[in-house]
């Protein structure tokens, strides 16, 4: 078991891509920060083989790619890992990912991004991320409704419902407990360009590492949203570089500074690449 934190250097924007669409590869890779080759949901029992195959013969920087392979009790899982080993894909994403007995026993080549996407999966999810072969986890809200008998994660009005709220907020605690990196859910509407920028804002707020999205023209607005403004790294440095003449807590613009608020500032910080 580990609590030290695993790097995840990906960038904010994690773009699916349906495996057995080789033609979508290089447009998803140029666009997102990661692309995540899916073998599992996007991809048909049927095409399964032609992914793998598309797989092996694609040509992608290994660094930014993350493979979503099927869930670990399933054959078609033993088959996703078979190929990944003629490939020099070494970062997967396993889907519906439910306790840390069999994720713990992946082969150690292999990075481990746990998908908890199930009730077993959320209550797990500390657990999960104990793991030291676990970078960092990811929520998926539709897999988790349907595991509990229900029919929605949001509400008409588009916001989610409570049971994904609790889910989402337990798999970032977990995963910051650990020191791991926390995935926010896709935005399915893509129409929906203010919902997606405000759910990606609100995730980058709360210190999700990253947002996956399924479609090329969402990545923009979440790289937006991740991405403080020239504001707000302006009273970063600022408050800063006051703390280093202050001991303890002190007073900058009228507001207490301690500890916790510094740590806020080298958030942003870091979120802007300084």
């Amino acid at each position: 078991m580990s609590t030290v934190r695993t790097p995840f250097h990906l960038g904010p924007a994690l773009l699916f891509c349906p495996a057995d669409r080789p033609d979508r590869f290089a447009k998803a890779a140029a666009c997102a920060d990661a692309v995540i080759l899916d073998l599992e949901d996007a991809v048909s029992p049927a095409s399964k083989a032609a992914a793998r195959g598309a797989l092996i013969e694609a040509e992608l920087d290994p660094e930014r790619v993350i493979v979503r392979v099927n869930s670990i009790d399933t054959d078609a899982y033993v088959s996703d890992m078979s190929t990944l080993s003629q490939t020099d894909f070494r970062r997967i994403m396993v889907a519906k990912a439910e306790g840390p007995k069999k994720i713990g026993k992946i082969d150690s080549r292999f990075e481990v991004i746990a998908l908890c996407e199930t009730a077993k999966g959320i209550v797990n999810a500390e657990r999960i991320a104990a793991l030291d072969n676990v970078s960092a986890l990811m929520w998926g809200a539709e897999d988790l409704v349907a595991s509990l008998g229900g029919t929605s994660s949001r509400k008409p009005n588009g916001r989610y419902r409570d049971v994904a709220r609790v889910a989402r907020a337990q798999v970032l605690l977990a995963a910051g407990s650990r020191g791991k990196a926390a995935i926010d859910a896709v935005h399915l509407d893509i129409a929906d360009t203010k919902g997606l920028a405000i759910e990606a804002g609100d995730a980058a707020a709360s210190g999700f590492t990253a947002t996956a999205c399924i479609h090329p023209s969402q990545t923009d607005i979440i790289r937006e949203a991740y991405r403080p403004d020239a504001r707000t790294i302006g009273w970063a440095r600022a408050v800063l570089s006051a703390a280093k003449d202050e001991r303890g807590v002190f007073r900058f613009n009228g507001r207490m500074v301690d500890e916790p608020v510094l740590r806020h500032a080298r958030s942003v910080l870091r979120r802007a690449g300084e």
